[in-house]
């Protein structure tokens, strides 16, 4: 009897010993892949092993080692990427997370740092991931800038850093790093230096080709161009050209969680997500690397969401000095090229930002939409899709297609919409808008400090240029605090909170529906709080308008309250 308790002990001891082992192999630690020098030369190689292992064990954990890695493109992971709103182009990954499911990268508060064309994180076709406790950053931002010192008619002598090396080659300015890799620059925006954000009515300056420069002494540059202006002492920020690399990149994604991530920089949107479901990002901090004096975060928007369902959550973020808006939420419109038989249409993505991105698939439901009027006529399900190329799709509906059906009409995804919740965070300082809201689900919009130099919040959509679904149903905005904002370029808001769609035809039906604010605090210089465009339903109560004088105010609308074909409109002074 004693003899078999023994044997009893022994294989249960066996089997507990077995179980951790098993549930060890679970968690894998970067830090036993890196040698000594990886960590301050080239984590990559780590990186992609250790990534491998996980999928062989089909891990639960990948733990990263703390401290700081520096990361090169080199030996980075490969694809070409159709990412909607960014550039498509053969993108270098260092996690590329594609297929992982119930995985968990645990940052253990390591500083990434990335050098060159390299995106951080991808993610396709994931479910339940989580990603949390580190920070990102780069060794050469994408964007450059420089300090205006001496200024003239038609030119502007700039200061450069070291951190922004650039030649004059043939009479133009090129930025580059140590490595000679070149950053190329579209646009030019003055930022206040001291107040460390866009500078009073500031507007941006397109380029086509880099600027006619010379330089005058070492470290400084005279850029030439007709029309250019800035105030000495100010900074001018030379706009990346493209959105070749966003930080994190959803495609196709289920409950996706981004925790306690510092993003500092990258070469594109910051969080960038399609087709995905249940997404939510906790202390997601968008912000200029501290004590590095750069006046740019990341080159793009902070976040940007496109034709998900389920929820998106954003809690506690901060969304500052990006160079675009702290988040887009909407869908995609592709056009109506022609129509091939009673079922069959052959559809074409018109904005090329949208190029090679699927989101028809069979059995999803369709509406079709007046491009003139923006009013949805129709709606119908899905038979079959093909895919010609990046450009074209060829769709077949399981019943006649709609007789009012014409070229350059649009047609939307009308399935799933997600419900938003934005709260706690703080947006300011950034190129352009806040919040550009277009989900057909509820959304909350609540207890956020704003200070945008255009539209803190603007409801939008258009099936002629952008091509982005919108259509709002179901918004509350409450205690809020906006403070001063609207003081950027005329071009980035009509108000604080503005609505509107992109309508050619003005006799129109109501785009937008059943928005709520109340509760909030306006503390502005700008008379303009509202402008309504083709909205059905929208109550201002119990708000608090405090008149501020931190700019001056030179626009010629002065009125608070701006209301243009829209219904049942209520609007209750405090």
């Amino acid at each position: 009897m004693e003899k078999r308790k023994i044997i009893l002990a022994v294989v249960i001891l066996f089997n507990v010993l077995f179980f951790i082992q098993a549930k060890d192999k679970k968690v894998i630690y970067l830090n036993d892949y890196l040698n000594t020098e990886q960590p301050n030369s080239d984590a990559m190689p780590a990186i992609r092993a250790a990534l491998e292992q996980c999928i062989l064990n089909k891990a639960s954990t990948l733990v990263l080692p703390g401290g700081r890695l520096y990361i090169k493109r080199d030996q980075a992971f490969e694809k070409y990427q159709f990412i909607s709103n960014n550039n498509e182009s053969l993108k270098r990954i260092a996690f590329d997370l594609a297929g992982m499911e119930d995985f968990t990268v645990e940052g253990n508060n390591t500083e990434l740092m990335f050098s060159g064309f390299i995106s951080p994180f991808n993610l396709e076709e994931c479910r339940n991931v989580t990603i949390n406790n580190l920070t990102i950053d780069y060794t050469r931002t994408f964007n450059s800038e420089g300090i205006i010192v001496n200024k003239g008619e038609g030119w502007l002598d700039i200061k450069f850093p070291e951190d922004y090396m650039y030649d004059t080659d043939n009479g133009t300015l090129r930025f580059k790093d140590e490595n000679h890799v070149y950053y190329p620059y579209s646009n030019l925006l003055e930022f206040d230096s001291k107040l460390r954000e866009p500078a009073f009515q500031a507007k941006d300056f397109w380029l086509w080709s880099p600027v006619a420069a010379e330089e005058i002494e070492k470290g400084t540059v005279r850029i030439k161009r007709d029309d250019l202006k800035g105030t000495i002492g100010n900074t001018l920020v030379f706009g990346a050209s493209a959105r070749y690399n966003p930080a994190f990149t959803l495609n196709t994604c289920e409950d996706i969680n981004i925790y306690n991530v510092n993003l500092y920089h990258c070469g594109g949107m910051g969080v960038i997500a399609q087709s995905s479901e249940d997404i939510e990002l906790r202390k997601v901090n968008v912000t200029p690397t501290p004590g590095s004096n750069r006046m740019i975060s990341i080159t793009a928007d902070a976040t940007h969401f496109v034709n998900c369902s389920g929820y998106i959550r954003m809690i506690d973020c901060i969304f500052e000095n990006q160079k675009d808006d702290a988040s887009n939420i909407h869908g995609w419109y592709m056009a109506v090229e022609s129509v091939k038989d009673d079922y069959t249409m052959l559809l074409r993505w018109k904005n090329k930002g949208q190029y090679g991105v699927d989101f028809i698939t069979p059995h999803s439901t369709l509406e079709f939409v007046d491009n003139e009027t923006m009013s949805t006529y129709d709606r119908a399900k899905v038979k079959s899709v093909k895919r010609l190329n990046k450009e074209y799709l060829e769709v077949v509906m399981s019943t006649l297609l709609p007789k009012e059906i014409k070229k350059n009409h649009v047609v939307a995804a009308d399935d799933a919409y997600p419900e938003v919740l934005i709260k706690g965070c703080r947006i300011q300082k950034n190129r352009a808008r806040g919040l550009l809201l277009g989900s057909r689900a509820r959304m909350v919009i609540e207890d956020n400090y704003f200070h945008t130099p255009g539209a803190a919040i603007l409801f939008e959509g258009d099936g002629n240029y952008w091509y982005e679904q919108s259509g709002v149903r179901d918004v509350i905005i409450r205690n809020n605090i906006f403070e001063n904002c609207n003081y950027g370029s005329e071009d980035w808001g009509r108000a604080c909170i503005a609505v509107g769609s992109g309508i050619p035809n003005k006799e129109v039906s109501r785009y937008h529906h059943n928005i709520r604010v109340e509760k909030n605090i306006f503390k502005t210089y700008d008379p303009r709080i509202l402008y309504l465009y083709s909205v059905d339903g929208f109550i201002f109560k119990n708000n608090t308008i405090e008149k501020t004088n931190a700019y001056l105010y030179t626009r010629s609308e002065n009125r608070p309250f701006v209301v243009t074909d829209s219904s049942n409109v209520e609007i209750t002074e405090k």
